[in-house]
């Protein structure tokens, strides 16, 4: 049973370099000058700092806050602890943004969500093909031509126009 949410989501999925985030950023560019609102989710295994050190902020947060805001006339981030780590949901994600801001959710990361998906295959990689085993694949981009279910659109991973096109018209016939 896919997510269901007040905006359309849709997540891309990979073997660790195929080129997500390379792509990702081309097709956010497309989409953002067509004037659609996207918002991104991007899960990453590791842990990570998005402040900086010696900034005050940063020294606010790592003397035991457990949230932290950061806020200017341009932009929020939001810094929390996960306590105790664990995994995080994607459901509970998506509830961090301001979904008034946005026309659609990009989602790089939780492949195993069910949300619909794009998967993202380079022939010279040799990885198996997601869709086998998961049905919310609704396009595989590729940098080869493929012999795909009728059920699934072949977008080419090389052309990020062609993949902001169809996303565009996924977006819009599922809102």
């Amino acid at each position: 049973m896919l997510i269901q949410f007040p905006i359309p989501v849709l997540g891309f999925a990979a073997a660790s370099g195929t080129g997500k985030t390379t792509l990702l950023t081309q097709i956010i560019a497309q989409l953002a000058a067509q004037q659609l609102r996207v918002g991104l989710i991007k899960h990453s295994h590791h842990a990570f700092e998005i402040d900086q050190p010696g900034k005050d902020s940063y020294r606010l947060h790592h003397a035991g806050a457990s949230s932290t805001l950061l806020v200017s006339p341009f932009r929020r981030a939001l810094i929390s602890e996960s306590t105790p780590p664990h995994e995080p949901s994607l459901v509970e994600q998506l509830h961090y943004l301001a979904l008034e801001n946005l026309d659609l959710i990009l989602v790089e990361g939780f492949k195993h969500e069910n949300i619909c998906k794009i998967e993202l295959h380079r022939s010279e990689l040799h990885q198996p093909f997601l869709y086998l085993t998961d049905s919310n694949i609704i396009a595989v981009a590729s940098n080869a031509v493929l012999a795909l279910p009728a059920k699934l659109t072949l977008l080419d991973i090389n052309q990020p126009k062609q993949c902001a096109a169809f996303i565009q018209q996924w977006a819009h016939l599922t809102s």
